[in-house]
């Protein structure tokens, strides 16, 4: 490659919701970082998780393929990235660039490099996989040895409190330092891919008290909730088996949570310009392509739902921005592109602007040089559970087999989605075609669903609460570490 080939950073969270920057009009979120990278290229307003589950998810990013090929659709910890598809990293290392990542990886083996060359990680607290954790063994440098889950809150949870360690510790800030010192000792003579994969605004809801306090008194917007999800009972089942504690939540619990997790993403942003202005200091910034995406969002109380795996446009609908050299007018600034874009495309994309050839293992297709794609097919889950959507740009169809319940939604009039349309004779056109679209995309089983041409799905089922004896995967004290399982063995987080 020439000296000249641009640096690439992607920037990858976890649970950020689409809709919630200052750019995108939400009337409570701070984000004056992101809202300024935002204008400094493109936005795309419409682009989606195509299985918003952080596993899966990841795949489809490091591989450019969809759930099908890469062959995760529910959230397979102990299943090794595919061995005959070229990852991003790989294929940058390929054409002589230098890949580093730093922050959350989810792949397994946990150490497992997937084509980089160094892996600062941070896993969340996964123990049982056998693996050291950087950001685990930095606390213990601290003098804070398994110390990092001794607040309380857990990763799938929405109680909060301030961070209980000094400020440098936050894993938002270490996350950030790993990142800029992988920049500051980065090998001169090539250009250089940076994975900067932050672990939050995901649970445990544990923000500095800086920013929480930034939001004391801004008023976060209530929950709104459409008019098929005021009745719980009547939901599909794969909503049904949702229930937990947060739905006892009181309004104030609810405001609490949405304050917390917004001072989470506030955090993010403002960490985010010592990474900018390290490539700035460095005299890379107008040579790097910049990328800020989150794997899925967050329900966040919407239609009474909360996290993700869900087909809601707060679930599965992410942010995309991207920014591209200076001198690379293909990208542009303060555009908003409302194409229909989804995570296999963010690996072409990247490649097509560094001018690295795309593999042929690729799905995706580049945001920059290629005409947008007619529809997009999402799945998540499999048995009971499972959901599968089909999305035209305009309309959205969500398919729950178990009771063959579907959903349509037109995001144009309705971009909240309060009024499902399903059966109206006003749009029996569009769900026709949609659902001849879905199952177009069926396969593994479900093909099931569809008898003669008409869907049939599965049977109904009866939800009955189970106990949530773990807290709904709540971590202990890691110094000693936990018990080791073994390789292959697993356990249970939720």
């Amino acid at each position: 490659m020439p000296d000249t080939s641009p640096n690439v950073l992607l920037i990858c969270t976890d649970h950020w919701p689409g809709s919630l920057f200052g750019i995108a009009g939400h009337p409570a979120i701070q984000t004056p970082t992101l809202d300024q990278l935002a204008k400094n290229g493109c936005r795309f307003p419409r682009a989606y998780s195509e299985c918003p589950v952080c596993i899966p998810a990841r795949r489809t990013l490091m591989t450019g393929t969809t759930c099908r090929t890469h062959g995760d659709r529910h959230f397979a910890e102990t299943m090794r990235m595919p061995t005959d598809i070229p990852t991003l990293a790989q294929t940058f290392r390929d054409n002589d660039y230098q890949a580093f990542a730093a922050g959350k990886l989810h792949v397994y083996p946990q150490r497992d490099r997937i084509g980089f060359d160094e892996v600062i990680l941070h896993e969340e607290g996964r123990a049982q996989f056998d693996a050291v954790d950087d950001y685990e063994l930095y606390l213990a440098d601290q003098g804070h040895a398994g110390k990092m889950f001794a607040g309380g809150m857990n990763n799938n949870d929405y109680l909060n409190r301030p961070w209980h360690l000094p400020e440098h510790c936050h894993v938002t800030n270490w996350t950030t330092q790993q990142m800029a010192r992988l920049i500051q000792r980065r090998d001169p003579t090539k250009p250089g891919f940076y994975y900067l994969s932050y672990c939050h605004p995901h649970p445990p809801l544990t923000p500095l008290g800086c920013y929480l306090d930034m939001y004391r008194d801004i008023e976060p917007p209530t929950p709104y909730v459409g008019k098929w999800a005021q009745d719980l009972q009547s939901l599909p089942y794969a909503l049904r088996t949702r229930e937990s504690s947060w739905q006892d939540f009181t309004e104030q619990q609810i405001r609490s949570a949405r304050q917390a997790f917004y001072a989470m993403c506030t955090h993010i942003d403002h960490q985010l310009r010592i990474v900018i202005g390290t490539l700035r200091e460095e005299r890379l910034l107008d040579n790097t392509i910049i990328m800020f995406t989150s794997d899925h969002g967050d329900m966040l109380g919407n239609h009474q739902q909360w996290a993700k795996r869900l087909y809601y446009e707060d679930s599965a609908r992410v942010p995309m921005f991207l920014v591209g050299a200076a001198d690379d007018d293909r990208v542009g600034h303060h555009r908003i592109d409302n194409r229909l874009v989804g995570w296999q495309d963010i690996m072409p994309t990247l490649l097509d602007l560094a001018g690295v050839s795309i593999p042929d293992t690729v799905e995706g297709i580049s945001m920059v040089s290629e005409g947008p794609r007619p529809h997009l097919y999402g799945e998540c889950g499999n048995g009971a559970t499972a959901t599968r959507m089909v999305h035209d740009g305009r309309h959205k169809l969500i398919y729950y087999p178990v009771g063959n319940r579907a959903q349509l939604f037109d995001l144009d009039e309705d971009p909240n989605e309060m009024n499902d349309l399903i059966g109206q004779s006003s749009h029996a056109r569009v769900e026709q075609r949609l659902r001849e679209l879905l199952a177009q995309e069926l396969y593994g089983g479900d093909e099931e669903w569809v008898k003669d041409g008409e869907w049939v799905g599965l049977p109904d089922q009866e939800y009955e609460p189970t106990p949530n004896r773990g807290l709904t995967g709540q971590r202990g004290s890691h110094w000693p570490v936990p018990p080791q399982t073994g390789m292959g063995g697993v356990l249970s987080l939720t």
